[in-house]
């Protein structure tokens, strides 16, 4: 394929983001560009993101089960969601626990995705649904979308949305939902494939906030 490899194009932006020591959004039509604000505030952002989420009702109760408390450092893209993921399954596998996290990825256009959990993520998702519900605080933009992008060649350690549009400025974004992950195993009658499965339910979505 003429295009780089997902995982090389991944390095190279967090590798930007990481140079990256200031940043700046589009301000109204001929004004100065306003520096980026340096934190947000979780509970406001939370109430923010429920009233464009109204009409949504499972976005309402993952919104319920998010700790909404204290501020978080604006993001640049390919930098991790400030609160984790919390999961039934938790990272190791074997209980409930920190899981994962969201990212906004800008990498062929702007993105969410998610990585973590047990293994990786399979490439059949099956009845399981990520989504993540997210509001442009500089626009007005708001919008839903499922994470469903995902190649197991390489290894693929993030599945993403399709590109959205959500246009320049501040944005927050909390995913959740569902995701089944894999791992290899000797092939056996219970793992015909080579492959154990584990399906992890999101009990506290990763919320960040990212400069556009």
């Amino acid at each position: 394929m003429h295009h780089l490899s997902f995982t090389r194009r991944f390095t190279t932006v967090v590798a930007a983001a990481s140079a990256a020591v200031a940043i700046v959004f589009a301000g109204p039509a001929g004004a100065d560009p306003a520096p980026a604000p340096a934190t947000v505030d979780v509970a406001e952002a939370v109430t923010q993101l429920r009233a464009s989420v109204a009409d949504n009702p499972g976005a309402l109760a993952a919104l319920d089960k998010l700790a909404a408390e204290g501020t978080v450092e604006v993001a640049l893209p390919a930098q991790p969601f400030q609160i984790p993921a919390t999961s039934d399954i938790g990272q190791s596998g074997g209980g409930p626990g920190v899981y994962g996290s969201g990212i906004a990825l800008d990498v062929d256009g702007f993105r969410f995705g998610f990585f973590g959990g047990p293994g990786t993520i399979s490439p059949n998702q099956g009845e399981a649904k990520l989504e993540v519900m997210w509001l442009n605080l500089s626009n007005g933009q708001s919008g839903t979308a499922v994470l469903t992008e995902h190649q197991d060649i390489p290894v693929d350690t993030t599945i993403r949305t399709g590109v959205l549009n959500p246009g320049g400025g501040l944005i927050v974004a909390a995913v959740y939902g569902q995701l089944w992950h894999r791992w290899s195993v000797p092939v056996s009658e219970q793992h015909p494939d080579g492959y154990a499965y584990q399906l992890a339910t999101i009990q506290q979505p990763s919320f960040g906030a990212v400069q556009g």
